[in-house]
């Protein structure tokens, strides 16, 4: 069974490298998909993004805003199976079973950036089978924890874990001055950490996430209820955060 993976970027490559079995790359960025194929020297190789070749499982591993064009535009060139790792589920499993309806059709989350692999992946299972099965392997023996969880609740979920925290995350560094180490707390030390991390990853997927699930309004609007609230409703607005 060989594996087409659609998109040469970090998550591309991270998935294509657990994958045990013949790999092909297909990238709008034909240069990228060569590197790609190239780091993963041991037998892979690339496609034209317009090429009509099949293979058993295609992989569409592109950001979130260009999730629904890919599967769209590749999804028939599957003759076993059509999975994601994008980070989002609905739309991509709906564009599957819009174009890929007779095969396979899982989506997958790594919920981590590729660097701090492996960890914990999503997985929201709408026609499994072998192939897929497959996959589900190829990423359990890599050390990632699969857990199977509903398209909405997923989604939804999304909003909170990566909308809103990683717009919580960004706006205290915004907001943040320089201080001496000497004087850090633990908390400080720890959202600094946190700053660090998210400002050091890719502005573009952080900017789909976003889109995808907003937060930022959210995050403001509670930061505006704690600026407003004088010492007696302050008490309120904390005991509401504990909860």
């Amino acid at each position: 069974m060989d594996v087409l993976v659609v998109g040469a970027g970090d998550v591309g490559r991270w998935f294509a490298e657990l994958v045990d079995a013949p790999v092909a790359f297909t990238d709008v960025d034909a240069e990228r998909a060569r590197a790609a194929a190239t780091e993963l020297d041991r037998r892979a190789t690339t496609v034209p993004l317009d090429s009509e070749e099949s293979f058993g499982v295609v992989a569409v591993a592109v950001p979130m805003g260009a999730a629904v064009d890919a599967v769209e535009r590749h999804a028939g060139r599957a003759e076993q199976a059509v999975v994601d790792f994008t980070g989002e589920m609905r739309a991509p499993l709906a564009a599957m079973a819009e174009h890929a309806p007779a095969r396979e059709r899982v989506s997958f989350h790594p919920l981590f950036a590729p660097q701090h692999a492996p960890g914990r992946v999503a997985v929201t299972e709408s026609a499994p089978g072998p192939a897929t099965g497959r996959v589900r392997e190829w990423l359990e023996d890599a050390g990632n924890d699969l857990v199977d969880v509903g398209a909405t609740e997923h989604d939804e979920a999304m909003v909170t874990i990566q909308g809103r925290a990683h717009a919580a995350v960004l706006a205290f560094a915004l907001a943040a001055d320089d201080v001496p180490d000497e004087l850090a707390t633990p908390v400080y030390e720890d959202l600094a950490s946190l700053a660090e991390r998210v400002t050091g990853g890719n502005a573009r997927v952080y900017a789909d996430i976003q889109d995808a699930f907003g937060g930022a309004d959210d995050v403001a609007a509670a930061a505006k209820r704690l600026a407003d609230a004088d010492r007696d409703a302050f008490e309120e607005v904390y005991d509401d955060a504990g909860r």
